[in-house]
């Protein structure tokens, strides 16, 4: 067995051509016993190398099985898989932790994790030089590498003068002689073929080197892909990363395509005499006995004033059961609550249930709303603990079947806060553990559809209007195996042209590869010793934020738990609602109190009144809604989870909609699926039901089905749920299912592919739609008030909201310079009802502070526009903002007269030797007679400022056009116009307000001509 231990994987963002898994499928292939993934000062592929080693082995331990008990299986697949079910393969590669630490002293080393110390001493450097840098970056030098490297084997590259001979070392051999002493017995030299044709002479000079230095040579190909055909994605690779076109590369581009992962022959073959370095490799292999999944992840202990984290569980959980239950918890519940603690003492995961249950009363503690979500959220001890405030007797799906022994995975909880106040609660994780304690996720940045037309066609030197064309068929784009020929010549392209024809293919090979990794939305991993000897820290874009490099699939393939904390807009806007509610009503009220299955709210949703509701706002949903006609909480639960791609494509909705409506008989197939399926009238809908049919119907093991659970995760990069189809089918057939019920039931599970929702975040996701439902239907001025406050967010504009609470009965108040505030908000509309204030955050442009200052110094009152500049101290293009704005109409100063005023009031400074003329009269400025804006003009400039308008719908101003006949109701529709009313003078302005309409509709909305142009200058 040989060994290859200086691999770049494609986590060399933009260098390296093949896949971690890529690397390991070619090395059991040919033979290699041992790989290490060592990309430039990361550690971010090598997950993903090891997951595919743990595949590899249970391949083959099947087929070792299988041909135990039934003999031999016949020759390999002629697909050419490197797959141990679809090729003769028996060789496991071990997987050796490294990287390739690139130093700012010109020195590079492969760095090798031999031990769980080295491997925590690894972490620790990378995280150095990535703290210090911004992101993406690592600033790391040969300072930084500790004195105490036990663990630790380095394999150091000949800088390229180095290899040109003795003279040319320079500093590079200072400095490697200092390594060599530094680090006796660790420190190796690495002969590495160049494929120029004058590899034995250097292999003799790197020899002599060595010699010199007191090192042993190592032999490595330095592979940058595993197998030679991605050369030409390679070059790609490095013209997108240089900014340039791949015929422009010059020296950057690779020689050959011969700088791939090779076998024990190939290399023993170019190094000639040199052979032994490649039995020191594996020599070194050999004595690198870390392994990836051998790493021990310690949750915090959560251990506080002398209770045992199962105590203090027991002791939250049952005092919380009384406040959610204050006349005493059913039997049922108990007995349900009794069960989960014991299972969850088993598995040890109290400090998890803690850790969530902490952060949660943080949060309520300053008033922020959440609601947790997820596999294990829906249970009596989540509900107890005030994580969630869904019931669990609502569902019934059992607690084992997330939590449970028999897969061994961590539980998985998901906890939305308010979108606006989340950073308080990451803030708060990070002063409680540390930041060398706690660090959010990464999230790799794949290639996906119009990026890779872009990039790649770019640096194939395609124009513009080629990238724009392939673009316009991004969906038909990955559907087949290419873009038909018929297709291209239709938008414009030549299928035979042979830059074009190579450009696809390589958009197609590029998909899926990773370009650079971002923060994950909120998925903190939280230890009880360092962070840092785990998984090098690196800081994320936004300040105050440190991410590790795994994404959220590498800490599932770990089994490292993982906090989510995460953000939602509408929990903003409930909030708000709620204390609005309370300050106008008296009324108090939380999402476990609100009233249940009021049937009014159920009436507003069966007629698709759904402006602003969560989730079933969309136009979808609308049409949904009075077909599924919802009558109790359960009906939501399912309208959340069915207006899915994954059910859509899967055919379950019309299905569920006839069996619902009785057009259709209810059967199943057998009593166990009925189990399944009845509370769905026999149609899959959620995620864990496809799990259970392939377990009940199929006889999938828990194993099996966890595989296909993670299959149909939500956006999944790699899972391919059509790899399940023949297990599946068999399996079906096997347990006497007809096989066109199979087939319907897999498409179906198909579906989830795309996406597929869990019942128990459908069911948190209910309680958010029951509860905005509630509030829209009960207080819809404060419902329309909090959505305008928590914005943006939802499906709608602000004019579209306020014209949908004008529908429902509100007034609406225009932002007014004496009465509004930064928020909207709700006064006594005089009828002992409540109207909505239009507040100063709708005005475009203007920030916070101006708004905190106006309101700050309003004092009584403000008389003119000289008392807000004078009082509030703002500047001449705020004044002139809020005047556009037309928030003085209540002192009595229309638009333009406002707009004079705040010009004439920032001219200069109101000073008394500059207040009279030279006789020492006081000089009274001429009063400017400006003409009224006409109707349409007030609509156009009332969108421009603020994006809405009270006064009327800007289609109103076109219906005599469109409405011949309709010109009365038009003006009446409208506010008079001051001045002349005769018909030619109001079809004038009519005229005027048309072609104002239309250049407002192209962005230019002063481009015609006015009487007085309300230009953002001087009015003179």
């Amino acid at each position: 067995m040989t060994a290859e231990l200086c691999i770049t994987s494609n986590f060399t963002f933009l260098t390296g051509a093949s896949h971690p898994e890529d690397y390991m499928d070619r090395a059991a292939l040919i033979g290699i016993g041992a790989i290490a993934i060592a990309d430039e000062n990361s550690v971010a592929g090598i997950v993903r190398a090891h997951a595919r080693a743990r595949e590899i082995a249970r391949q083959v331990a099947e087929r070792d099985a299988i041909e135990a008990r039934d003999g031999p299986i016949g020759p390999p697949c002629p697909d050419g898989l490197p797959r141990a079910a679809s090729a003769d393969i028996r060789n496991v590669p071990r997987l050796i932790p490294a990287a390739r630490l690139v130093f700012r002293e010109g020195v590079q080393m492969t760095t090798l994790a031999a031990t769980r110390q080295g491997w925590a001493a690894l972490c620790r450097l990378i995280s150095t030089g990535r703290l210090r840098a911004r992101k993406g970056s690592c600033d790391i030098g040969l300072n930084d590498l500790p004195e105490d490297a036990q663990g630790l084997e380095f394999i150091l590259h000949p800088a390229p003068q180095a290899q040109a001979g003795p003279r040319g070392a320079g500093e590079w051999r200072t400095r490697a002689e200092r390594l060599s002493r530094r680090f006796p017995g660790q420190m190796h030299l690495a002969l590495a073929p160049a494929y120029d044709g004058q590899d034995r002479a250097r292999f003799d000079r790197l020899a002599g080197l060595a010699a010199h230095l007191e090192l042993p040579t190592l032999a490595t190909a330095a592979p940058m892909m595993h197998h030679g055909r991605r050369r030409r994605l390679a070059d790609v690779l490095t013209a997108i990363r240089t900014g340039c076109r791949v015929d422009q590369l010059g020296r950057a581009a690779l020689a050959n395509g011969e700088q791939r992962l090779r076998s024990e022959t190939e290399m023993r073959r170019i190094l000639g005499p040199h052979g032994a370095a490649l039995d020191r490799a594996a020599a070194l292999a050999g004595r690198c006995t870390f392994d990836l999944g051998s790493l021990r992840y310690e949750y915090p202990s959560e251990i506080a004033k002398g209770e045992t984290a199962s105590e203090r569980l027991s002791r939250l959980a049952h005092e919380g059961l009384h406040w959610r239950y204050p006349q005493g918890a059913p039997d049922k519940v108990r007995a349900m609550l009794a069960h989960e603690l014991r299972l969850i003492a088993r598995l040890k995961y109290e400090p998890y249930f803690l850790t969530v249950r902490d952060i949660v009363a943080f949060a309520r503690s300053r008033g922020i709303l959440c609601q947790g979500r997820g596999s294990a959220a829906n249970s009596v001890v989540c509900y107890a603990l005030g994580v969630t405030s869904v019931s669990p007797e609502i569902g019934t799906m059992v607690f084992e079947r997330f939590v449970s022994e028999a897969r061994d995975e961590p539980p998985d909880i998901d906890v939305d806060f308010e979108h606006e106040r989340r950073e308080e609660v990451i803030q708060h994780i990070y002063d409680r553990y540390g930041r060398h304690r706690a660090g959010l996720c990464a999230t790799v940045i794949h290639y996906r559809g119009k990026r890779a037309i872009r990039e790649v066609g770019r640096a194939m030197g395609l124009s513009q209007d080629t990238i724009g064309a392939l673009s316009s068929q991004l969906w038909g784009f990955f559907s087949t195996k290419g873009l038909e020929r018929q297709r291209m010549a239709e938008i414009g392209l030549d299928p035979d042209d042979r830059r074009l024809t190579l450009t696809l293919e390589l958009i197609y090979e590029i998909i899926g590869f990773p370009r650079h990794l971002s923060q994950h939305v909120g998925g903190f991993i939280i230890t009880e010793g360092r962070l840092d000897e785990l998984v090098p820290i690196e800081n994320a874009t936004m300040e105050g934020r440190t991410v590790i490099c795994w994404d959220k699939d590498d800490i599932d393939t770990l089994g490292i738990l993982k906090v989510d904390v995460l953000s939602l807009g509408m929990l903003t806007c409930i909030r708000k609602a709620f204390d609005m509610i309370a300050t106008h009503h008296g009324q108090r009220h939380s999402l476990a109190t609100l009233p249940p299955e009021d049937p009014r709210v159920y009436d507003m949703l069966c007629k698709a009144d759904s402006v602003g509701i969560f989730q079933v706002e969309s136009r979808a949903q609308m049409n949904f809604l009075p077909r599924m006609k919802p009558r109790c909480f359960y009906d939501l639960v399912i309208e959340v989870a069915i207006i899915r791609p994954g059910p859509i494509q899967g055919d379950m909705v019309h299905p569920y909609l006839r069996r619902r409506n009785g057009e259709e008989r209810v059967a199943f197939p057998s009593d166990a699926l009925g189990q399944v399926l009845g509370k769905t009238l026999g149609v899959p809908l959620f995620q864990e039901q496809a799990m259970q049919i392939a377990i009940t119907g199929a006889g999938f093991t828990p194993e099996e089905a966890d595989r296909l659970r993670r299959s149909l995760a939500t956006f999944k990069k790699h899972g391919n749920v059509s790899e399940f189809r023949t297990r599946f089918l068999r399996g079906m057939a096997k347990n006497g299912y007809e096989a066109d019920f199979a087939e319907r039931c897999f498409s179906q599970i198909e579906g989830f592919g795309s996406y597929g929702f869990p019942e128990s975040h459908a069911a948190s996701f209910a309680l958010l739609v029951y509860a905005s439902a509630w509030i829209k239907r009960h207080h819809p001025g404060i419902f329309a008030c909090a959505l305008l406050n928590s914005q943006p967010m939802g499906f709608y504009a602000p004019a579209q909201i306020v014209r949908d609470a004008r529908e429902h009965g509100v007034t609406v108040r225009p932002v007014d310079i004496n009465a509004s505030f930064w928020d909207n908000t709700m006064e006594p509309d005089g009828q002992g009802g409540l109207a909505l204030r239009l507040g100063f955050r709708q005005i475009r442009g203007l920030a916070e502070e101006d708004a905190t200052w106006i309101t700050a110094a309003r004092g009584n009152g403000y008389a003119a526009v000289r008392d807000v500049w004078r009082r509030a101290d703002l500047g001449p293009q705020v004044l002139a903002r809020l005047a556009e704005a037309d928030v003085f109409a209540s002192l009595g100063l229309n638009r333009r007269d406002a707009l004079w005023e705040a010009k004439a009031t920032t001219k200069g400074p109101d000073l008394p030797l500059f207040a009279r003329d030279m006789d020492g009269e006081a000089i009274i400025e001429a009063a400017a007679h400006l003409p009224a804006m006409t109707p349409g003009e007030a609509v156009v400039e009332d969108y421009v400022a603020f994006r809405l308008s009270l006064r009327a719908h800007p289609v109103a101003l076109l219906r005599p056009i469109l409405t011949p006949g309709a010109g009365g109701r038009c003006e009446a529709a409208l506010p008079p116009s001051p001045g002349d009313d005769s018909p030619a003078v109001l079809a004038n302005q009519r005229r005027q307000d048309l072609r104002v309409m239309a250049g407002a509709r192209h962005g230019h909305p002063r481009e015609t001509p006015l009487p007085i142009p309300m230009t953002r200058g001087n009015p003179d």
